[in-house]
């Protein structure tokens, strides 16, 4: 790889992660917050939150990348022309494919890029999304604990707590059980902490009293305890399996759902349809780059442009093949005709007129001087 090319590419990626970055960041906050009811009433920490909703960050790269090439193309590129790289490289005889070849290797890049995020990587990202937030939503500690407010597990069972510590500890717990036929019990604890034994989940409380009220006629009995392990194992909800969509599977489950996949039954038009996006995502990598090249890839100097075109006609007023006159303003054959259309069209100099280029004294020096090499010629 040339300097020139190892240079432009150095700084399409230092724009290219400045950009990337910077889109992703806008886009994954504006996805976070439709998930923030996992923390405000699902009871999860911000570092539970942050660690569920980074799992959508692939899918938001995949998403973002062909955007932030085009953007990062589109700033170097002017870069190049603004500080007369690009006219540089013309003037010293360069084409235009010592800056297309660094565009298109970048390109490519970042189609490979994308190709892995959308085959492999971003399903599965989804997939463990899709899978944390059904499980988050089914988790009993998320649906009791919120501080503040009295909530209701099942019929007859009550639960309120004044806060919950950073380190899952309880205060100020308050536990209403009804549903014994013959006898209410109210728990009291200063604190409690949901913990896992023996295949069991209890609710193990500290420094708290255990009321029991019949509910016909009878006294109230009251027992102090240090702790006490109530068991809330039959109260655990059933984590049902989480139904995937399109975008959450594998490549490999879209081209072969199981027999008895409901959903895939259902909604076989949006697995063909994820499929296609997927193959041709990446696409959109090559076609970015070169639209932004073929705008702001050619150096956007006149007087170049200029010198070239009347270098070409120098060659066609200087072919052997006919013998050539300045008659009346223009390049005729030595019988008056007409001569190549390409030498009328850009050397033609009528009296008092000036040239659409930078610099009138340029352009009839050119001509001058392929005259006078005709002349030679001749």
């Amino acid at each position: 790889m040339k300097t020139l090319e190892r240079y432009i590419m150095r700084r399409t990626l230092y724009a290219f992660t400045l950009t990337i970055a910077a889109m992703t960041g806008v886009v994954w906050a504006t996805q976070a917050l439709r998930q923030l009811d996992l923390v405000t009433s699902k009871g999860q920490t911000i570092v539970q939150f942050i660690g569920i909703t980074m799992l959508a960050l692939p899918f938001l790269i995949m998403i973002v990348a062909p955007f932030a090439l085009m953007l990062a193309l589109i700033l170097v590129l002017n870069a190049l022309s603004g500080d007369s790289e690009l006219i540089v490289i013309d003037a010293s005889g360069g084409s235009r494919f010592l800056v297309l070849k660094p565009v298109l290797l970048f390109s490519f890049a970042v189609m490979l890029l994308i190709g892995s995020l959308s085959l492999y990587i971003a399903p599965g990202g989804l997939a463990q999304l899709r899978t944390e937030i059904t499980r988050v939503r089914a988790d009993l500690v998320a649906n009791i604990v919120k501080p503040g407010k009295f909530i209701s597990v099942e019929g007859g069972l009550t639960f309120h707590i004044r806060n919950r510590t950073g380190n899952g500890t309880l205060d100020g717990l308050l536990l209403h059980d009804t549903r014994d036929g013959e006898t209410a019990f109210t728990y009291q604890a200063d604190t409690g902490q949901i913990v896992e034994a023996a295949d069991r989940t209890l609710l193990v409380m500290n420094n708290g009293t255990i009321q029991r009220r019949p509910k016909q006629e009878g006294d109230i009995s009251i027992v102090r305890f240090q702790s006490y392990a109530f068991d809330l194992s039959n109260l655990i909800p059933e984590a049902g399996e989480p139904v995937f969509k399109a975008s959450e599977r594998t490549t490999a489950n879209l081209f072969a759902p199981g027999k008895n996949d409901a959903y895939a039954l259902k909604n076989s038009d949006k697995l063909s349809q994820e499929l296609h996006e997927r193959f041709s995502q990446p696409l959109y990598a090559i076609a970015f780059g070169l639209i932004v090249f073929a705008f702001l890839g050619e150096s956007k100097n006149h007087e170049t442009g200029a010198r070239r075109r009347y270098s070409g006609c120098d060659r066609l007023l200087c072919d052997p093949a006919y013998v050539r006159v300045w008659r009346d303003g223009d390049f005729r054959r030595a019988d008056g005709t007409a001569g190549p259309a390409l030498c009328r069209a850009d050397c033609r100099i009528r009296s008092g007129a000036h040239f659409n280029i930078q610099g009138t004294a340029f352009a009839a020096q050119m001509v001058g001087q392929s005259a006078a090499r005709c002349s030679g010629s001749d």
